[in-house]
């Protein structure tokens, strides 16, 4: 039988190099073609032409390759004769520019390939039915910005408040949950501490900004305010599992994508981990360090790391909502056994979906990718709390 430190030795087995630009590309090609994350829904063609045009790893080269394609495709939609051939086209843009400022904009190249990346996405979300809402919520002299979405309805509606991870932003998160729209059921979607448009950074106390937005949720007359989900994905996987504790008597239930808990705060991960993961198409490191305030490099996040843990913060004992926990046996990002743990925690039962073959968020290329997982597994679980009595 597997023990949590078995477990956690396999994991810290063998620490990978950082990918060379070639094998970027190479990777970078290979996903596309299959759908994989980060390249869900651009074209292998456009991915193979932007990459032609990149010889260094320079973070304003890798920007100002996909800027260049991306605005082709803003122009032609601007051009467009139709709604549907422009849609098509700003949605083709924002996800170039997208990937041109990923994982996240450390630079002033990808910073502006993020700005043309909200300008595009905006502007296809124009023709959405039902509307896109940009809501701006006063928070600690800043504002947290999210996009909603709500159905067509006669009264309240039950919402998901979807937590974006450490490189995926809002943006993803309002396009893929318009599938829980037809279910009568809203969304409203926020970028991560540290992430995107949020405006406060990483920290043990940064879930105070979901608290904020929860606060929000329940002025609005279109919200049924007892029917409130959490859902986030990787690093809001994080949040989402903080919220289903600290906010458990305000939500009816929430999900979490590959949670990290405890295991994956350690200083073992970030020295063994953080630096070449395979599963991370690359800047892993560089990522996760932009998201603490203050941290310059991985001895940092071997200070602040420890300090996010559920466990070291005495909440996996404490009172729960109903949880969905989804993962992969073989994720390399965060071990199962934070999983584990956490479903092992608290006082309500919990559901779980791991998939002994998969990877971070339970992803196995061609048989399990991402879409698959949230349209068979996730939204299912989510319509169900929504619309199950007695909670």
């Amino acid at each position: 039988m597997l023990t949590d430190a078995m477990l956690t030795d396999a994991f810290l087995a063998e620490t990978p190099r950082e990918r060379t630009l070639d094998e970027i590309k190479e990777e970078s090609i290979a996903r596309a073609e299959r759908g994989g994350y980060p390249l869900i829904g651009l074209d292998p063609a456009d991915v193979r032409e932007a990459l032609q045009s990149i010889k260094t790893l320079d973070r304003d080269e890798w920007a100002a390759a996909w800027i260049a394609l991306g605005d082709r495709y803003y122009a032609k939609a601007q051009a467009a004769a139709d709604g549907t051939e422009a849609n098509a086209n700003y949605l083709r843009a924002w996800r170039l520019y997208s990937f041109g400022r990923w994982p996240v904009p450390s630079s002033p190249g990808k910073q502006r390939a993020y700005t043309k990346a909200l300008q595009a996405f905006l502007a296809a979300a124009k023709m959405l039915d039902p509307p896109l809402e940009t809501v701006r919520i006063p928070f600690e002299g800043a504002q947290i910005v999210a996009y909603m979405r709500l159905p067509k309805a006669s009264g309240a509606v039950p919402v998901v408040l979807a937590i974006s991870g450490l490189d995926s932003r809002k943006e993803n998160l309002i396009d893929s949950f318009g599938a829980i729209l037809p279910h009568g059921i809203g969304v409203i979607a926020v970028d991560g501490p540290g992430t995107g448009e949020a405006p406060i950074k990483v920290s043990q106390t940064a879930d105070r900004m979901f608290s904020r937005l929860i606060d929000h949720l329940l002025t609005r007359a279109e919200i049924d305010k007892g029917r409130i989900i959490v859902h986030g994905v990787s690093f809001g996987g994080y949040w989402s599992a903080k919220l289903a504790i600290t906010e458990h008597a305000r939500i009816r239930a929430a999900s979490a994508q590959s949670p990290a808990v405890h295991a994956a705060f350690q200083a073992a991960f970030v020295e063994h981990k953080l630096l070449g993961n395979r599963e991370y198409l690359f800047d892993y490191a560089p990522a996760l360090t932009s998201v603490f305030e203050g941290a310059k490099s991985v001895e940092d996040l071997k200070v602040a790391f420890p300090r996010l843990s559920l466990s070291a913060q005495d909440l996996l004992g404490k009172p729960s909502a109903p949880m969905l926990i989804i993962g992969g046996a073989l994720d390399t990002q965060v071990p199962i056994s934070d999983a584990y743990l956490l479903l092992a925690s608290g006082d309500a039962p919990k559901e779980a979906w791991i998939n002994p073959q998969g990877g971070h968020l339970g992803r196995q290329p061609k048989v399990w990718p991402e879409p698959v997982i949230f349209n068979p597994v996730l939204i299912p679980w989510i319509v169900r709390q929504a619309n199950t009595v007695g909670l």
